[in-house]
């Protein structure tokens, strides 16, 4: 059935009859964006195929169970294809309305989030973040207790210099994090704050690049400054509007028997545990929370193409999503030692003609990188195998969702260079 699928996609059509695996329900057609045959937006029809049929071979190879890709150009969807398992053990198919662990695909939707109350004169981002956080007023870097040079902004939050770190490695900082228990389930937002701020930082404010729980502190800038929790806010403001209706910090009922399933272990046979986005968390992790559906996050992806509008609502100005997409790094930053190896070619660092902007890297060199893009696209990713990107120049963007966490970055790389090659 695979094959099947894959030469559907070759012939460019999407799969809309009920009767087969990977088809788009109506209740999912309904929302939809705008649709165009892809020669009407510029793409090679046999040429668009490969991206499905890549996918359809990797499924078919036990690589990946399956994944979702859309890809919209000039304001219309050339492409939303489901291909594979939604769940490899059990055989189910993959649907156009699965709902994925969006991990930190989160970020952008919760610095928008935060650029919301910028736009209203409620948070501004040169303040320190202690401003809104108090227990941030007394940090420190280093287990030596080093005093810090300035204090760490909300713009040092959104761009990840803030000192902060995941807390993954072997050095003592990561230790001092590993013991803080900051993942422990039911610890709510203000106790997973009280715990972060007594922390050492892992570099002065501003002076380093590092992957980091700074965008959960953006979302707790979120909630306590608008007085709603994370999901409430993102509901109201964002996904509301934008119709992401299978979006959010966690989908209950309306989500059962949709979520995509990651691989199992072939050493032990067993899956990964990731958060089941049925449930309602003790806390809303800003940095990777929520779940959602391809079409929907095309939806938030076309919002930012367009300069923060849709045809129905205006959600941010077109002076913030310049400013988001800007490259805010300053010359001569430094980066954690980690970057090279967790991001590869994907990392925001000069040697990757690329920065990053407010939520998300941002390509700012034309040459440099072995990926195809052009100056001024702008991407993020998730750790479960999510990831988009966001192309003006091309007026277009890419929407990939799948959970194999180990697959992740060689499918990102292979997405690049099959989209771009499809282009007229």
């Amino acid at each position: 059935m695979l094959h099947r699928r894959a030469a559907l996609a070759l012939a460019g059509g999407a799969a809309l009859s009920a009767g087969l695996p990977g088809a788009v329900r109506p209740a999912a057609a309904a929302r939809d964006l705008p649709r165009a045959r892809p020669e009407e937006v510029g793409f090679l029809p046999d040429r668009l195929g490969r991206i499905t049929a890549w996918i359809a071979g990797e499924s078919e190879a036990g690589r990946i169970p399956g994944a979702v890709v859309a890809v919209g150009r000039k304001g219309r969807l050339a492409l939303l294809e489901p291909v594979g398992y939604r769940d490899a053990e059990t055989r189910a198919p993959m649907e156009a309305d699965s709902i994925f662990r969006l991990a930190s695909m989160t970020k952008p939707i919760v610095s928008v989030a935060l650029m919301l109350l910028a736009e209203e004169g409620k948070v501004q981002l040169q303040h320190p973040v202690s401003r809104y956080l108090p227990e941030f007023a007394q940090q420190k870097v280093g287990l030596q207790g080093e005093a810090v040079q300035r204090a760490a902004t909300v713009q040092d939050l959104l761009r990840h210099t803030s000192g902060l770190t995941y807390g993954l490695g072997r050095d003592p900082v990561a230790e001092a994090y590993q013991a803080a228990k900051l993942r422990e389930a039911g610890i709510d937002a203000a106790e997973f704050i009280r715990r972060l701020a007594a922390l050492p930082l892992a570099s002065q404010p501003g002076s380093s690049w590092a992957y980091s729980y700074s965008t959960d502190v953006v979302g707790r800038i979120v909630e306590v400054v608008s007085g709603e929790d994370l999901d409430a806010f993102t509901r109201r403001r964002i996904t509301g509007p934008l119709r992401m209706l299978d979006t959010g910090f966690h989908l209950g009922a309306r989500a059962e028997g949709r979520v995509a399933q990651p691989p199992a272990d072939p050493a032990t046979g067993r899956k990964p545990e990731l958060p089941d986005p049925l449930q309602r968390a003790a806390r809303f992790s800003g940095g990777g929370g929520m779940s959602g559906t391809a079409l929907d996050y095309a939806r938030f992806c076309q919002m930012l193409l367009d300069l923060g509008r849709t045809d129905e609502v205006r959600i941010v100005s077109r002076s913030t999503v310049a400013l988001m997409r800007a490259n805010h790094l300053p010359p001569g930053i430094a980066y954690s030692p980690d970057t090279p190896g967790r991001f590869g070619a994907l990392a925001p660092t000069p040697a990757m003609g690329q920065g990053f902007g407010l939520g998300f890297c941002v390509r700012t060199d034309a040459g440099r990188n072995p990926l195809p893009g052009n100056v001024g696209d702008h991407y993020w990713g998730g750790a479960y195998g999510t990831y988009f990107w966001i192309d003006p120049a091309e007026e277009m963007y890419v929407v990939f969702l799948m959970q194999a966490p180990e697959q992740r970055l060689q499918a990102r790389y292979v997405m690049r260079h099959l989209v771009y090659q499809a282009l007229a």
